[in-house]
């Protein structure tokens, strides 16, 4: 009986000691199965990541002496951002902030290519430019393939390409830590946050998932302070469906062409309780708001069957419409519950809007 034991024993040991091998083994292979596809993934988005190099004139004013002529000061200014090959003919998608005051741009591939570019058209409002490679006749470009970025999933990796501090072609992940995202530096909102380290230089690059797809455009980064430069894991990204809403008006017109439905919103203030929907300030003339209904006092309480608690929740759900398209709206009016579609238009020039 001890002899069976023992052996058993040493079974018992021996089995452990495979299994043990068989999990690091598997884990081994894991881990490798994950970087390989982290690396096909950057290998597939990486042709379509661009440095963008710009120079631009800036003039300071000065006086000579008390109460002399005014003199212009000009200081050359040279920057450096990314930017995502978004068609074969050379458009180019990046923040509007990195070439902001250029003069001359320069694109270069990620095999060291070197073109002039200019400026299509750019939206501040978003942060979002396009600009075109000046390419020999017959040169076509291999553009990203873009995800839709309204089904990106909380917790998923994300892959940030750029070149932060002039370092050329960089890569990092994380994983997507939000969206949704207001952080109050765009008048537009919709950020994807993410932990992937975005640093100076990132901007205008592109935030992809492991299938080398581009979920955004990365623009924002948390700093620890005021002084400081580096990434503390609060990165945000421009969503891909956003920007290249965007991007295909700027192509196709110069002007970021937005969907409206001629309305003001007001947050209203709870006084500690809870307050439903957002109010209608003002529901302005000529606007697709008049035509169907709308009147201000309205208190909205969802659009297209998802409720809103601020006016910044209604403005996302709408400039996600296509123009022309409707959007279904739930209110209440003197206690009763109403439902309105409406069909958006372009924002026209609010400078010219007739009330």
């Amino acid at each position: 009986m001890k002899m069976k034991l023992g052996r058993m024993a040493v079974w018992f040991v021996l089995a452990g000691a495979v299994f043990v091998s068989f999990c690091r083994a598997e884990s081994a292979n894991v881990a490798r199965a994950f970087g390989s596809a982290v690396a096909d993934a950057v290998d597939k988005a990486m042709p379509a990541v661009v440095v963008i190099r710009t120079e631009g004139v800036v003039y300071h004013s000065a006086r000579a002496v008390p109460f002399g002529p005014v003199y212009g000061i000009p200081e050359r200014l040279a920057g450096q951002g990314s930017g995502v090959i978004v068609s074969r003919e050379g458009h180019v998608l990046t923040s509007h902030h990195v070439i902001r005051n250029a003069g001359e741009i320069q694109v270069a591939l990620h095999d060291g290519t070197q073109y002039p570019a200019k400026m299509i058209g750019s939206d501040p409002l978003t942060d979002l430019a396009v600009l075109r490679i000046e390419a020999p006749a017959g040169v076509e470009f291999t553009p990203i393939e873009v995800a839709d970025s309204d089904k990106v999933r909380i917790g998923e990796f994300a892959i940030a390409i750029g070149s932060p501090f002039s370092l050329d072609s960089s890569v990092t992940l994380g994983v997507v830590s939000q969206k949704g995202r207001s952080v109050g530096v765009l008048p537009y909102e919709d950020f994807i946050q993410t932990d992937a380290p975005i640093n100076p230089g990132n901007s205008g690059g592109a935030l992809v998932d492991v299938d080398g797809r581009m979920i955004g455009i990365n623009a924002v980064i948390q700093t620890g302070s005021p002084y400081a430069r580096g990434n503390i894991g609060i990165g945000f990204a421009v969503p891909a469906n956003m920007a290249m809403r965007i991007a295909e008006s700027l192509m196709r017109t110069g002007r970021a062409e937005r969907p409206w439905l001629g309305i003001r919103l007001r947050d209203v203030a709870g006084g500690g309780q809870a307050v439903d929907g957002v109010e209608v300030g003002e529901v302005l003339g000529n606007t697709p708001a008049a035509a169907g209904g709308l009147k201000a006092g309205d208190r909205i309480l969802s659009v297209d069957g998802v409720e809103v608690e601020d006016s910044r929740a209604v403005q996302r759900t709408v400039f996600k419409r296509k123009l022309g398209e409707s959007v279904r709206l739930r209110i209440i009016r003197e206690g009763r519950e109403l439902e309105f579609e409406i069909v958006t238009e372009a924002m026209p020039d609010l400078g010219r809007l007739e009330k």
